[in-house]
């Protein structure tokens, strides 16, 4: 079982999420465990305070040090060897590699790995963050690796939350239908967009399936899949090629392609 905690002001953003789809069926099974943490239950004082103007000055807010230290604690009861994982804009940017690694059952030299590197065997800790963001403190002493999404700000780490889960969660076995999905998929274990997929009717108007999806030779859609993820990954994410596993004849499809790019410029 692959186990999760957030830590979040609003755990009512994530129950919709965590009751729906892939993610809903495996909580229902019991392959994932998602506990919820409000850092207000937590609080001291009458208003339930969990945040405080910076130091310093300046606009916003920020999420006060003790109820999220409460929390990380409330959620190592059932994790103690949990990786804590702070949402953040400045983080680390998420990437298929290191989702692949959390999601690993097995990892034999986790603790000489990097904190972000680390195996899921233990559990995930995840602080969706508010406002300005937290204190530093608790990111110094408490969280072992801060992880981006992608170069935009959203209103709270909830959001950014999901998207770890939903990404770790369905490379565990049996969370999805079919065990060769997750290998298939975009950043696959070969690095490559996913090739375009057609369904019934045949024909679209004037576009049609391409013949060689309806053939019924196995081998020649196989050639034509690939081939096509190859393209498109040249096309739209070239900066992936260096890093992707390819074929001899994926390197084939490469020079044709940087060869024709090169005429037309001529």
């Amino acid at each position: 079982m692959l186990k999760f905690a957030v830590i979040t002001l609003f755990p009512d953003l994530l129950n919709a999420f965590l009751s729906a789809g892939v993610i809903g069926r495996a909580v229902e099974s019991g392959k994932v465990d998602v506990e919820l943490i409000n850092p207000r239950d937590f609080t001291s004082d009458i208003h339930r305070t969990v945040d405080d103007r910076p130091f310093g000055g300046g606009p916003g807010m920020v999420m006060k040090a003790e109820p999220l230290i409460a929390s990380i604690a409330a959620a190592k009861t059932q994790m103690p060897e949990a990786t804590v994982i702070y949402l953040s804009p400045t983080g680390l940017m998420l990437n298929q590699a290191m989702v692949r690694q959390w999601a690993s059952s097995v990892a034999s030299d986790a603790s000489d790995s990097e904190p972000a590197e680390r195996s899921m065997s233990a559990g995930m800790v995840l602080i969706a963050g508010r406002y300005e963001g937290i204190d530093e403190r608790v990111i110094d002493a408490h969280v072992d690796a801060e992880i981006s999404i992608g170069d935009f700000v959203l209103s709270g780490g909830e959001i950014a939350a999901m998207v770890v889960i939903d990404a770790v969660a369905r490379l565990s076995p049996g969370v999805l239908g079919h065990p060769l999905s997750a290998a298939e998929d975009s950043f696959g274990e070969d690095g490559l967009l996913d090739h375009p997929h057609y369904t019934r009717p045949e024909k679209l108007g004037e576009n049609a399936v391409p013949d060689v999806l309806t053939s019924g030779d196995h081998k020649a859609i196989a050639t034509w899949r690939r081939r096509r993820a190859v393209e498109r990954t040249w096309e739209r994410r070239p900066d992936l090629l260096a890093k992707a596993r390819l074929t001899e004849t994926d390197n084939k499809v490469v020079k044709q392609l940087e060869a024709a790019r090169d005429k037309s410029a001529t």
